[in-house]
């Protein structure tokens, strides 16, 4: 699930809701993620289903939207090697409880931390530095943006508007005013 977050950019709640239909996974290079549910966690009286999690849509999109996620092969990867090891629930979602439930977000936010105890120094735990899981989407737009992928394609892969996108993420763009520059020259001077 993190590594979802982290190589396509998807919330965790679209990740909750990823089944192995949404997911083309070649045997080499470039797949495709086709986000087409959500399954945020809420409180049962607040469900259509009485369940704690519920079957939505897409954030900010029409009911039946779906959004297509070209993944690196890193991320193909670690989803076939997953599926093969843990397969898939009845209803074909990838993460899941090993009794076959959705995880609660306490749980995933949990081995979160204790996977931050085992990687990161005492000072990087002190700081904010991914203090969240959520903060692998937000690394994962970061990375795209400074990559130089254009900002209407980062939107479209992560399910934002332009607007957003470059309100939210444009500090993140900081220190390239050499490539910038650089890339302008070169512009010129065709």
């Amino acid at each position: 699930m993190f590594a979802c977050m982290y190589y396509a950019a998807l919330r965790p709640e679209e990740a909750a809701g990823l089944r192995r239909q949404n997911c083309q996974l070649p045997e080499e290079g470039w797949g495709l993620l086709t986000v087409e549910k959500a399954r945020p966690q809420a409180n049962k009286r607040w469900t259509n289903s009485g369940e704690t999690h519920d079957s939505r849509g897409l954030k900010h999109r029409a009911k039946d939207d779906t959004r297509e996620i070209p993944i690196p092969p890193v991320l193909v990867a670690i989803l076939r090697a997953h599926i093969q090891r843990y397969g898939v629930a009845d209803d074909a979602r990838l993460f899941r409880t090993s009794k076959g439930k959705p995880f609660s977000s306490s749980a995933y936010a949990g081995v979160w931390q204790q996977a931050r105890r085992l990687a990161f120094t005492p000072e990087q735990m002190a700081s904010p530095l991914a203090a969240r899981p959520y903060d692998l989407r937000h690394a994962a737009v970061s990375l795209w943006l400074n990559a130089g992928v254009p900002a209407t394609e980062v939107a479209e892969r992560a399910g934002h508007s332009v607007d957003v996108l470059l309100k939210v993420y444009a500090k993140c763009m900081e220190g390239q005013q050499d490539r910038a520059n650089g890339k302008i020259d070169e512009a010129l001077s065709e």
